[in-house]
């Protein structure tokens, strides 16, 4: 999220119409709405390392995997994002094509231009998704992935993996090695 479009403050319902008229995508946030900026080619990559990870490991079972252009609501902040990648197994997550609610697991591949928000703002805004189990933050430039988990009492927990150590995801019972995540990016 880096440069805001023109500042018109618009409810979420508004923000969906207009956005369906738009070349780019667009974040919403308590009324405002922000252009998303490009990625690089190791952003890219590691997205679709992880999505294809993901989507291979819960073939056949019913939670899916989405990649950048479906959006989560999170209502409680009044917001909606468009996550890297993100898993749901709710059901009544099947009934909207554009936007999910109930997501157990949200990835995000980080940059210099977003790197602060995805880390401060947006992750307090996914904390209040009653349904996510992990928040996951992935540098596409060194092998380092974050992963965050509530705790019985609630609160967030880091749980850093790095080079040579397994990768996993306790919301969808996923255990690879941190290379996977990392393939093919020189």
């Amino acid at each position: 999220m880096a440069e805001a479009a023109p500042r018109i403050p618009m409810t979420h319902e508004a923000f969906l119409r207009w956005e369906e008229t738009q070349e780019g995508r667009h974040e919403f946030l308590e009324g405002e709405v922000f252009a998303m900026t490009g990625g690089t080619d190791r952003h890219n990559m590691a997205s679709g390392n992880i999505y294809m990870l993901l989507r291979q490991h819960l073939h056949g079972k019913p939670c899916r995997v989405f990649m950048a252009d479906v959006q989560v609501r999170v209502e409680a902040a009044d917001a909606a994002f468009y996550p890297d990648v993100m898993v749901t197994c709710a059901p009544e997550d099947a009934e909207d094509r554009r936007v999910k609610r109930h997501p157990s697991l949200i990835v995000e591949v980080l940059s210099p231009a977003t790197a602060s928000f995805d880390i401060g703002r947006k992750f307090a805004c996914y904390r209040q998704i009653e349904s996510l189990r992990e928040y996951v933050l992935v540098d596409p430039d060194e092998m380092g992935i974050e992963v965050f988990r509530p705790d019985p009492d609630g609160r967030w927990v880091l749980y850093p993996v790095r080079s040579g150590e397994r990768l996993r995801l306790d919301s969808v019972g996923l255990d690879v090695p941190i290379e996977a995540v990392y393939e093919n990016i020189d």
